[in-house]
């Protein structure tokens, strides 16, 4: 499945603006560094500890028992999607190595997406990616973690609302994947990525940064699909900040309004 199908749940996250990308086997666009200023705390509250200490109490459940196993050098093969509205797969993702990878990466899209600050958005994204008798669990941390304080914290109203006259990103973009281990049915998985937070506007209090990340992801075999088993982050690995020069408020909201986010990433 892709996170632009939602075949396996109801309502549509990607949202009818957003285009769907499917990029070469091993690598994406990355993106710049931000700030180096205090407000790149928020960064790392919203990714960080949206995907860590949100899930922390899902990753007790999780094993190392899968065996060490490479891949047969017969991958499937690949082809590039329009980045249009459409969905651009009606299938789940395939069983083997590239399937997980493939999984992964679209599973860090869909965790890192603004729909995450909804919990009607939220708990059908975590429906479709979660193996099912892990769903409960996760519903009830994410709950937990996207309090009235936190929403505070990344410039939303204490409800999640966005505030009037701001335009608020919560994005994660995959730059590349790795297998750390492999069985038939179970296989963990590393995301490296670059993630984008914050409010667009004038006189914001949480302008939008950019942070660096990997994801590593314990997928299991579920249901003719990859699902999530376990889940962790660390901090990395950055690259050195260009010289890029920031955008304004206004040049910032435009673009996040304009350019639709990636839901179907790899």
């Amino acid at each position: 499945m892709s996170l632009g199908d939602d075949h396996h749940s109801s309502g549509d996250y990607g949202g009818a603006g957003q285009t769907r990308l499917r990029l070469p086997e091993e690598e994406g666009g990355p993106r710049r560094g931000g700030r180096s200023s205090s407000r790149s705390l928020v960064t790392v509250v919203g990714v960080v500890v949206l995907l860590i200490a949100a899930i922390a109490f899902a990753n007790r459940g999780g094993d190392d028992s899968a065996s060490a196993e490479g891949g047969d050098g017969d991958k499937p093969k690949t082809s590039a999607t329009a980045p249009s509205g459409t969905r651009p797969v009606q299938s789940g993702f395939a069983h083997d190595e590239q399937g997980a990878q493939s999984a992964a990466a679209n599973y860090a899209v869909a965790l890192g997406s603004d729909g995450m600050f909804d919990k009607a958005k939220r708990d059908p994204i975590l429906r479709a990616i979660i193996v099912p008798d892990r769903v409960a669990d996760f519903e009830a941390t994410l709950d937990k973690a996207y309090s009235p304080e936190f929403n505070k914290n990344v410039g939303l109203n204490k409800d999640g609302s966005t505030p009037k006259g701001y335009t608020f990103v919560s994005r994660t973009s995959p730059i590349g994947t790795k297998v750390t281990d492999s069985s038939t049915d179970s296989t963990t998985v590393e995301v490296w990525c670059s993630g984008l937070l914050g409010l667009a506007g004038q006189n914001s209090t949480a302008p939008v940064t950019s942070s660096w990340f990997t994801i590593t992801m314990q997928l299991a075999w579920v249901n003719d699909d990859w699902k999530i088993v376990t889940h962790s982050q660390k901090d990395g690995p950055a690259p050195i900040p260009g010289d890029d020069k920031a955008s304004n408020a206004d040049e910032m909201a435009k673009a996040v309004q304009e350019y639709g986010g990636f839901t179907y990433a790899r």
